[in-house]
Order: structure tokens, then sequence, then C-alpha cells
């Protein structure tokens, strides 16, 4: 009878991935959780004791939890800086994925359509931007759109404009340097799923009378989609706490949530409500994504 257990050759291979994610995502969130109800006082030690082995009593800080949703006593519901900043990175990153789509497509289709000769070359511009440092990258980019930056030179000596155009510390500033930065994010798993299509389909299409682009939005967008998903979700989440781009080409009005959870951690000094700011985040993240592959999933296993 065969066994119902993987030989330990395969156990192991199996475990490695559940292993990397216990030490280095489970273990951190705990300790997280557990620094977020912490109540620190005049201590600046935030690993604090929640439970006193004498009383048996288990104190639990819920302020740094409701504080987030609620501003003092009388404050509005959902009305405070912290729900903004949310809102702010959740809008922020959304478009951020969108334009990367947008832009990512027809650089992937392209790639994916290209004599197989010249596709690693292809990608290797693609992923050449990950040669660089990542914070330089965002300094070429404070450079390129400050008052006095190359593009503004380039338009008033052009003559299109007679003085600079405020560009950086904008909403497109931040727009531009995100999608930068994640459109290789992007433009892989759109290729991984593109280059694996099977073009005999669009080939049936066309036999069949279609358009090229009735074929491309029948055939190929729904063939894509799970590139499209999975592409999302590699821009989307990173840049909702994205940091370093909000503090280098982002204004005051700019804020987001990463640069909130650093501010409360490094110059408030609160770690608690720093590291509860970032456990909510990461359940806005995970669990609606959670819930998505829940449904997705049942909706995948064929019937019986």
């Amino acid at each position: 009878m065969a066994s119902h257990f993987p030989i330990p050759g395969k156990r192991f291979v199996i475990g490695v991935p559940y292993a990397w994610l216990f030490v280095f995502f489970f273990l951190p969130f705990l300790i997280l959780l557990y620094i977020s109800f912490v109540d620190m006082g005049e201590s600046i030690n935030p690993f604090k004791p929640i439970w006193d082995p004498q009383t048996g009593i288990l104190s639990l800080k819920y302020e740094n939890y409701w504080t987030i949703f609620r501003d003092g006593e009388g404050g509005d519901l959902f009305k405070t800086i912290y729900i903004e900043a949310y809102l702010r990175s959740i809008w922020y990153a959304f478009w951020t994925a969108l334009l990367c789509l947008l832009i990512g497509y027809p650089f992937a289709y392209f790639i994916a359509r290209s004599p197989a000769s010249v596709r690693p070359a292809l990608l290797m511009m693609v992923m050449l931007p990950f040669w660089t440092s990542f914070l330089l990258r965002v300094y070429a980019w404070k450079g390129i759109l400050a008052d006095q930056g190359v593009l503004n030179q380039i338009l008033m000596g052009l003559g299109i404009t007679n003085e600079p155009i405020q560009m950086l510390y904008t909403n497109v500033s931040m727009l531009v340097g995100m999608t930068y930065v994640y459109l290789p994010f992007m433009v892989l798993p759109l290729y991984a799923n593109l280059v694996k299509m099977d073009v005999r389909l669009l080939e049936a299409a066309y036999d069949l009378g279609t358009t090229p682009f009735k074929a491309f939005w029948l055939v190929t967008v729904p063939l894509s989609k799970a590139g499209i998903i999975a592409g999302f979700m590699l821009v989307f989440i990173p840049a909702v706490g994205e940091f370093v781009i909000p503090s280098l080409l982002g204004g005051p009005e700019n804020i987001m949530i990463g640069r909130v959870v650093w501010d409360e951690m490094f110059t408030s000094n609160n770690w608690p409500r720093a590291t509860a700011l970032a456990v909510v985040m990461i359940a806005l993240i995970i669990v609606p994504l959670a819930i998505y592959y829940h449904f997705t999933g049942d909706a995948a296993e064929p019937r019986k």
C-alpha cells in the first residue's frame, strides 16, 4: 500500500518555503503584534511584558488601535490622519499599478512576440535598473523633475515654457517615480504568461474573420488574466507601504502610511502605535487578498 505521506526528499522541499515564511514573515509579524499591545508609559522598552505572572492579569493596550480610527474621545470615527494616510497610500498604489499595467503590457507583449534569440537581451534591459541602487534611481528623478532640473531646462530651451513648471513634490512626481520603480514587477509576470500562450488560437480567430484588435481583446487578454493579476499584486502590495519615494519626491500633502509609521517609531518613539499601524496595513492587504484567492480557488475547482 502506498504511503499517504511524502517521501523525505519531497517533505524537505515542501518544508523549506514554509520554514522561510515562518521565520521571516510569521515570527516578525507576531513580534509586531505583541508590541502593538504594549503600554510603554514612561519606559523606553517596547518589549515590556503584557502579562503579570503574580496576578495573572493580561494587560493589553487597545488604544494603540483605537486611536488609528478615532482621534480623541469626541473625535469623528474614521477621520484621523492615519486613515487619510491609508486612503492616500491605497490611492497612489492603485494608480501606480494601473499605470504600470498600461505601460508594461505592451512591453511584455512585444518581448513575448519577439524572436527567441533577442528575448534574453530585451529581458536584461527590463531588469537593468535593478543593477543600480534604488536610492540613486529615485534621486535621479529628483534631478530630472526639479525646478532647475533636466526636464524644465529642455522645455525652456525649446521655448515651450518661459519659467520652470512645478513638477517635483506633486502627485505627478509621486506617480512617475513609483511607476518607474515598479514597472519591471509588472512586465516580468506578464511576459512569463504571454510567452506561453498558444498563438494558434489567434490564427484560428483570424480565420473566423475576427479583427486583430478584437482577437487581442477576446483571446489574448483573457488568457493573460493570471499575469495581469500577479503583476498588479506585485506592484500594488509594496507600493502601499512605500517610504523612500514619498520622502524624496512627495511633498507635505503626499505623506503615505510608510512615512507615518517611520515618524511614529523614530520621531515620536511610539513603537506600539507604529506597530499597530503596520499590523492594520498588513491586514488591509492580506485579508482582501486571501478572500479573493479563496473564492477564485473555489471557482477554479472542477465540479464533480
